[in-house]
């Protein structure tokens, strides 16, 4: 068995972890040759020192002094800023890139690795919403293998991609014509069940408690107000090629069926086990192989029940319909949409607006920001970025410097 060598992005965040999680645990199967983060210098040096890779980037130019000496006497490549993120996807020795940087920060780098050649594990959903054509082109072009993170999307891929074969232009998926819909479930977060007045009092620290997945605070706060499952509806559009029409989501408070595919002779297959990223993150690394991991085995028997209902409530949770409008757009609008979401999230977390504020700031922004023209490059991708980011800040946040 040969060793995939892993270059991964946002090793400090919940993904990284448990990716390297993974990596520790099968250390005759996988290497570490690069690592990339934001910001947290403590423990991205502590996970240069463990893994040992050929090269450490840190995008805040601001605590790169720090970095370099903590890893004083540790002989590593160092880079910095967007440019060393970019260098991490590119890296000569990589097999597979782990994109795991959240939010928009994670298009650039996810593109450079494309463009390198190396196999791509995509746990950056953001990367498909703002620029899903551009990035699946991209892949076809490259004939590299895309492999979904996400625990919705990893579940509809190995139904899809179950013992399926490899080309030039990537890998190919098996009956696609049959399908009739795939059906993501959602867990409803936090506040299933409430109502927009008791939303209207929700504060950062409830959101932040999803009952079922330890996740960073961004995506948690996506979660909580269902944009997560409308970020992943688009992305389920590009994966998978198909219109949003044919993309259903469907509550599941259980977390145990992660996504499923329905066909047209009636047949629905699903993917279950029990909330645990290192589960799709093994998928990921192993394919076309399986391998062992510490997840918990599912017992189904002691959890006794599964419990399935419609979609979240559309007036106390708009972010999901907002995330169709978007799709029924089209052009730019999946771009806008998930900058001002980026924007609104960051304003909740710092208390400057409150959680039934988010999707107002959303709603607001694809109706004044022109994402009529589909961005035909990443530059022109980034432009509608930055510039969906400034109209926000000028409307709702004009005496603060910078807010997502």
């Amino acid at each position: 068995m040969s060793v995939k060598n892993i270059s991964l992005l946002g090793s400090t965040g919940s993904i990284g972890v448990n990716t390297l999680d993974v990596v520790y645990r099968h250390p005759d199967r996988f290497r570490v040759v690069a690592l990339a983060a934001g910001k947290n210098v403590g423990l991205l040096a502590r996970q240069v020192r463990h893994f040992r890779p050929e090269l450490v980037a840190i995008q805040d130019h601001s605590v790169y002094g720090e970095l370099k000496e903590a890893l004083s006497g540790v002989n590593v490549e160092m880079a910095v800023g967007v440019e060393g993120v970019v260098a991490a996807a590119g890296w000569h020795s990589a097999d597979l890139v782990v994109s795991a940087i959240v939010g928009a920060a994670g298009l650039e780098p996810g593109l450079a690795g494309i463009r390198a050649g190396k196999d791509m594990a995509l746990a950056n959903k953001e990367s498909l919403v703002m620029a899903g054509e551009i990035f699946m082109r991209e892949i076809s072009q490259a004939g590299v293998a895309l492999l979904p993170v996400d625990s919705e999307h990893s579940a509809i891929f190995q139904v899809l991609y179950n013992g399926s074969l490899r080309n030039s232009r990537g890998l190919v998926m098996a009956n696609r014509d049959k399908i009739d819909r795939l059906i993501l479930t959602a867990s409803g977060g936090p506040f299933r069940g409430w109502g927009l007045e008791a939303l209207r009092e929700v504060t950062a620290e409830q959101a932040l408690a999803h009952p079922n997945w330890a996740m960073g605070r961004k995506i948690s706060i996506d979660s909580a107000t269902c944009m997560n499952k409308g970020l992943e509806v688009i992305e389920a559009c590009f994966l998978f090629g198909m219109p949003p029409e044919q993309v259903d989501v469907v509550v599941h408070p259980e977390s145990i069926v992660h996504s499923m595919v329905s066909y047209r002779d009636g047949s629905v297959l699903a993917q279950l086990g029990v909330p645990d990223m290192r589960t799709p993150i093994a998928v990921a690394l192993a394919w076309p192989e399986r391998m062992a991991t510490e997840v918990a085995a599912l017992d189904l028997v002691s959890i006794g029940s599964l419990n399935f209902f419609g979609p979240p409530d559309p007036v106390a949770f708009p972010c999901l319909g907002l995330a169709y409008e978007a799709l029924a757009q089209g052009g730019g609008a999946p771009a806008v949409l998930n900058a001002a979401n980026e924007v609104a999230v960051a304003a909740f977390l710092e208390g400057m607006i409150g959680f039934t504020q988010i999707p107002a700031v959303i709603e607001w922004s694809l109706a004044h920001v022109d994402g009529a023209l589909k961005p035909g490059s990443l530059a022109e991708v980034l432009e509608l970025d930055r510039e969906t980011r400034q109209r926000v800040r000028d409307r709702f946040f004009p005496t603060i410097v910078a807010v997502g």
